[in-house]
């Protein structure tokens, strides 16, 4: 049974918030992160990267550490947890969120399309503001029977997907796009890439459009799914995988996870 709750923080505490009306509110930053049993990957970075955002907006009126101390407090130590924080802003007020959700269902693989039309992000190094583009684009690649859209730079070179990164190999080498190009810091590509770094693998970064990944192995990676393989892009290059690689991956990654404290 799926599970939802909003609180709000105020007066030093969470406190339900029982309406929530998002019409007027800008999201200015907002991480998630999955929960299984207690356990979660690399939570530090997810901290640091949504009160690096926090600090960005000058509200130091809101105690944002003390705010995250308490939402990890307040998420259960079983089952299959994905909660989101969020900072929102409302006619110039700001607002410390968490909604607590149960876990949605996961995957180990996807189909991708390329996102037609201009690059829909305002915030590309920010996660939280381009959420509802974001989620346009997502639902656009899924009309064309995709799960995921990629996002090209002007330059038609591939940046991430619309809700995860993309890392891809050439052999035995692990690759990712150009560290110039704008996107948001992803919490499980740095796991991969340290992972990878740490057991000796090549990493390397390059600026390609589509058609340069065709053959390749191609994967999608995010907080709630961890890593998938694309096993189609719709309309753009085939794709390919290494029997096993994907499985000897995501055990690496699991095995990163640790409690909550």
């Amino acid at each position: 049974m799926s599970v939802s709750a909003i609180y709000r923080w105020h007066g030093g505490g969470l406190e339900p918030l029982e309406y929530c009306d998002m019409s007027d509110v800008y999201v200015a930053a907002a991480d998630s992160w999955l929960v299984t049993d207690g356990a979660v990957l690399a939570l530090d970075l997810h901290r640091s990267r949504f009160l690096h955002a926090i600090d960005t907006q000058r509200f130091p009126e809101l105690a944002p550490e003390a705010f995250w101390d308490a939402a990890i407090t307040a998420i259960p130590r079983s089952g299959d947890w994905f909660p989101r924080v969020e900072l929102q802003l409302r006619h110039g007020a700001a607002l410390l969120v968490l909604r607590l959700r149960s876990a949605p269902e996961r995957t180990r693989s996807l189909r991708l399309a390329t996102h037609r039309g201009a690059d829909p992000r305002s915030s590309p190094m920010v996660k939280g503001p381009d959420t509802e583009a974001l989620l346009r684009a997502r639902t656009d690649a899924q009309e064309l029977g995709a799960d995921e859209a990629v996002i090209l730079s002007r330059d038609g070179y591939v940046v991430e997907g619309a809700y995860s990164s993309l890392l891809w190999w050439r052999g035995a080498i692990l690759c990712a796009p150009a560290l110039d190009l704008d996107r948001v810091d992803s919490v499980t590509a740095r796991s991969v890439i340290a992972l990878a770094t740490a057991l000796g693998v090549e990493v390397y970064y390059e600026s390609v459009t589509p058609a340069e990944l065709n053959g390749v192995e191609l994967w999608a990676l995010s907080a709630l799914h961890g890593v998938r393989i694309a096993t189609a892009w719709v309309d753009g290059p085939s794709t390919a995988e290494e029997p096993g690689r994907l499985g000897t991956w995501r055990a690496r990654l699991d095995r990163l996870r640790r409690p909550l404290t």
